[in-house]
């Protein structure tokens, strides 16, 4: 959570999502809400991570906020701070992990995702409305399933640009979701304090109010030139343009994506190893459906499978030509699971990742021995298309894929992200 000025606003804005295609995700208390996750008898309790006396504090749950403790703080304080907090040491590991899992759920939205930091991202959910509804839409059903999926809360802010969009979450926290519609830009804006501003540290704080300038407000309604003077030219006009809502910048996508996965913790260990398959199936066609609308191919497919004990355990193969097909991913990932020694233990985590991407404009395929002697190989992909086609209709529930194609549901068209 942003230890920025944060000002006592109304949580409704209005409506209106028109124009307010920016989401920006923040996870609460990320590092501390991870460990709760897996530590639910911590849950209430002031919970702080970090190393030992002479570290620093890396998270802690909102229970130790209440007494000062915060990020970067080192341990020692943070312990006479509250004595009766919990220190946990950090699983850096876990961590990223759930990250890249998270993050993968974002690239399932759209591909516009701009990651800042391994807890908080960027989307342009534009070219998404109409394939899974709007912003708030499209929001809600993405802390829906970061909670059913890792056990972990996430603030999400809707607006027009990028910075009213974190300045939204960061109202929003913990756990809700804060949308301020163009019309109510200006006004939300001023409600805030300057330091709320991106770009106002401590120093430019007090340049600005040795000027009488303590509050968005004022910033604004101040002549450039003024503020200029206070804090520099680039500065001045900068600020200034902030402090009306105007941010050009666009989501950026920080590079092109080296692999799409997707994973799952099953709500229970399993045993059924026909049931294991069942998901590995779902996340091949998730990984081939992503493939497809981003128009890749995959040279290789990789499983992870842990097991009740938390140990990992990954496998890959190189494909013989590259792909974006379900059913060519999922015989591999199927392979690959099958031959993971579990020890007689439990399923607790499935995954599939399809890597070494390339565009598939452009492309040479070289066809497999089934394609070069009959169609099936390129029927499969027309039906895969007319699947995908048929979701961004109806849903992504619509229409489900089994062993041998896809098959129909009864299931309603919710919005959905996997």
């Amino acid at each position: 959570m942003s230890r920025g000025p944060r000002a006592v606003v109304r949580r409704d804005w209005g409506d209106d999502e028109e124009g307010c295609s920016i989401l920006h995700v923040d996870m609460d208390a990320f590092f501390a809400s991870v460990e709760l996750a897996r530590r639910p008898e911590l849950r209430g309790r002031p919970v702080v991570v970090g190393g030992a006396d002479r570290g620093v504090v890396l998270a802690a749950t909102y229970e130790a906020r209440a007494f000062g403790v915060h990020s970067a703080m080192p341990m020692a304080v943070a312990r006479r701070a509250c004595p009766q907090a919990v220190v946990v040491p950090p699983d850096h590991s876990r961590y990223h992990e759930v990250s890249r899992s998270v993050m993968g759920m974002l690239g399932e939205i759209t591909a516009l995702v701009e990651q800042v930091s391994v807890d908080e991202a960027f989307l342009d959910v534009s070219g998404a409305r109409r394939r899974l509804g709007p912003p708030t839409t499209i929001g809600a059903a993405l802390r829906r399933r970061v909670l059913a999926e890792h056990g972990i809360t996430c603030s999400v802010g809707v607006a027009t640009t990028k910075f009213v969009a974190k300045l939204a979450s960061t109202h929003a926290k913990p756990d809700g979701m804060l949308l301020v519609p163009a019309a109510s830009t200006v006004a939300f804006l001023r409600t805030l304090p300057v330091g709320a501003l991106w770009g106002v540290g401590e120093r430019t704080e007090a340049s600005l109010a040795r000027w009488g300038i303590r509050t968005v407000a004022e910033l604004a309604d101040t002549d450039v030139a003024v503020l200029q003077a206070a804090v520099g030219k680039v500065s001045g006009a900068h600020l200034h343009d902030l402090a009306w809502g105007r941010d050009p910048r666009p989501v950026q996508p920080e590079r092109s994506e080296r692999s799409i996965g997707a994973e799952t913790t099953f709500e229970h260990d399993l045993r059924d190893l026909d049931a294991v398959q069942a998901r590995v199936l779902e996340l091949a066609d998730r990984c081939a459906s992503r493939l497809r609308h981003q128009g890749l191919l995959a040279r290789t497919v990789s499983v992870k499978v842990r097991t009740s004990d938390f140990r990992t355990v990954t496998r890959a193969r190189t494909l013989g030509a590259p792909t974006d097909v379900a059913r060519e991913i999922y015989l591999v990932a199927r392979e690959l699971v099958s031959a993971v020694d579990l020890g007689g233990l439990a399923v607790r985590l499935v995954g599939v990742r399809a890597e070494g991407l390339a565009p598939r404009a452009g492309a040479v395929v070289q066809p497999t021995l089934e394609e070069a002697v009959g169609e099936h190989g390129r029927a499969r992909r027309r039906a895969e298309e007319a699947v995908d086609a048929v979701r961004g209709r109806f849903g992504v529930r619509s229409i489900a894929m089994g062993p041998r194609g896809p098959r129909s549901t009864t299931t309603p068209a919710d919005v959905e992200l996997s």
